[in-house]
């Protein structure tokens, strides 16, 4: 994997931030986008994540992109292309919540949230596809949630987001396959990322008895799968859904 270039969306905080690392640790250069958000400090997140980058030796490119744009995307992924050289990993990481319930949920909350999550990644892959088709290899992996599969209560709008990538990873797979492109999704059950620190406390203590393994996952754990997925170790696996969450969806 040294050399080759991941692009990683929404990576300046959080998972997005630990697949980027796990990725420079092996010798891959690293572009990322983000967005300002409300009452966070993204830009600063972002110029730290790039350091913390540029410590393993490896090139990073980073723009303000919202994934929700398609013409954005495009000039965000020509940019990171021509800056470092080609690309060759993108993963879908990009993702906001707005939940309530559903018959609380307004207009805004529910296109916000699939427009971000779905119609994000579908932007990312179709500006990637004829790089990755021309050059003959690819790797896609787009983050969804164990919530795809087994949703609580208030996250319809989330629910339904993350059910969606799933069918876009593998009708991806399909398309691009023949183009020697592998496209997966990793479904994260509770990470341990700022997102998740602003819920009760008795949601985690929950979340942390649900899990068969008693625990929540580290960022690494999460970003470790998704890398291992870029790798050639993965280059079998396609159109599939990795759960890591700790055997929380195996409960009753």
């Amino acid at each position: 994997m040294r050399g080759h270039v991941a692009i990683v969306s929404g990576g300046a905080t959080g998972l997005g931030r630990a697949t980027g690392l796990e990725f420079a640790r092996r010798g891959v250069h690293v572009a990322f986008n983000y967005v300002d958000l409300p009452g966070r400090d993204i830009p600063e997140q972002a110029l730290l994540t790039e350091t913390a980058l540029r410590a393993h030796g490896v090139n990073v490119y980073s723009s303000r992109c919202d994934v929700r744009h398609r013409d954005d995307v495009e000039e965000f992924v020509a940019a990171a292309r021509d800056e470092l050289g080609g690309v060759h990993y993108l993963v879908n990481n990009a993702g906001i919540s707005h939940d309530g319930a559903l018959w609380r949920l307004s207009d805004e909350a529910w296109h916000e949230v699939l427009e971000t999550n779905v119609t994000g990644a579908f932007n990312c892959t179709r500006a990637v596809a004829p790089w990755y088709r021309e050059q003959h290899f690819g790797r896609i992996v787009n983050i969804t949630s164990h919530q795809a599969l087994r949703p609580s209560f208030g996250v319809s709008n989330y629910a339904t987001s993350k059910a969606a990538l799933i069918g876009l990873t593998r009708s991806s797979a399909v398309e691009l396959g023949p183009s020697n492109v592998t496209v997966n999704a990793v479904a994260p059950g509770f990470v341990r990322t700022e997102m998740l620190s602003r819920l009760p406390s008795e949601i985690l203590e929950r979340a942390e008895k649900s899990a068969v393994l008693g625990r929540i996952a580290e960022p690494e754990d999460v970003a470790r799968v998704v890398v291992f997925l870029c790798s050639d170790d993965a280059r079998q696996v396609t159109g599939q859904v990795i759960l890591v969450d700790g055997g929380m969806t195996l409960g009753s």
